[in-house]
């Protein structure tokens, strides 16, 4: 049932019918985004992948609206990449203090919430921590070792140089979402959260910033919220940002180690802004413009 009407749930099939279809939301993985992309494009459907599938594609824009959606429009082959969730999180942020300084190079480390790896990963975190407190054995599947009172250093495969897929994806997406030569080196980890992604950022500028300037631009920017007040413990934490559409911002401060540096911290909810609520606004965008 949807909206008072039942709706009839298919498989779906190469060569099915898209006709008529304005947008297909495409969340199934990337050999599956890959197999039924023809299929789907084939008759004038947008298709907005949310996979890993075509994100480095010359001709697929990679969309995050707050950042780049013009890029949108030029969808030559019908579809449009969704960034990876921490990605999208993180340049949301970087937007407006690019405006303000062209930022040469980031440093970030993620603490990435089990939820991105899915439900069954979530439910395998509650059910350690049952386990623990009962002295009972733990069961490890979805993580390389038991997440329950432990960090793992590792989210996805390691590549030739030692970075992971993930630390790569936001090296190399950050810059074609940008259209910049940035230069992004990552560390992402995996934390015992459930929900809520955060990372740790220190952006370098071509010129130096004030942290005042760089507070008043965050919290102007669309799809952020400021959180920053040291005096009162006030600063994002997943365990409030779950379930919210906006990226939280705090801690924002002058890196000691670099006259043009500033640090900050952001956290949140990578399944909305991180995945769903982004792509639902790059189809919003594009029914906007053919208004």
């Amino acid at each position: 049932m949807f909206r008072g009407k039942e709706l009839e749930v298919k498989l779906l099939q190469d060569n099915d019918d898209f006709r008529g279809i304005d947008f297909a939301f495409v969340s199934a993985g990337a050999s599956t985004s890959r197999q039924f992309a023809d299929t789907i494009t084939r008759h004038g459907t947008i298709m907005i992948d949310n996979s890993s599938a075509f994100r480095m594609d010359e001709d697929v824009p990679l969309v995050v609206p707050e950042c780049n959606a013009e890029d949108a429009l030029n969808a030559p082959r019908g579809i449009i990449a969704n960034p990876n969730c921490t990605t999208i999180m993180m340049v949301v942020v970087l937007k407006p203090i690019e405006a303000l300084s062209h930022i040469r190079r980031i440093h970030v480390a993620s603490y990435q919430s089990a939820s991105g790896a899915g439900a069954q990963a979530m439910a395998e975190l509650e059910q350690q921590y049952k386990d623990l407190a009962n002295d009972r054995p733990v069961t490890v599947n979805k993580f390389a070792y038991q997440l329950a009172y432990n960090v793992i250093p590792q989210i996805d495969v390691f590549m030739d140089n030692g970075y992971t897929k993930e630390e790569m994806k936001m090296f190399a997406e950050t810059r074609k979402i940008l259209h910049s030569d940035v230069a992004c080196s990552a560390m992402c980890v995996r934390i015992s959260a459930l929900r809520s992604h955060s990372e740790a950022v220190w952006i370098q500028t071509e010129k130096p910033l004030e942290v005042a300037e760089v507070q008043k631009a965050i919290a102007a920017a669309p799809g952020v919220t400021l959180l920053d007040e040291p005096a009162t413990q006030t600063y994002p934490m997943p365990l409030f940002t779950a379930g919210k559409d906006d990226i939280y911002v705090g801690r924002v401060r002058k890196d000691l180690a670099d006259p043009c540096g500033i640090t900050l911290w952001l956290s949140g909810d990578q399944i909305r802004k991180g995945a769903a609520l982004n792509a639902v606004q790059i189809a919003e965008f594009i029914l906007s413009r053919r208004k």
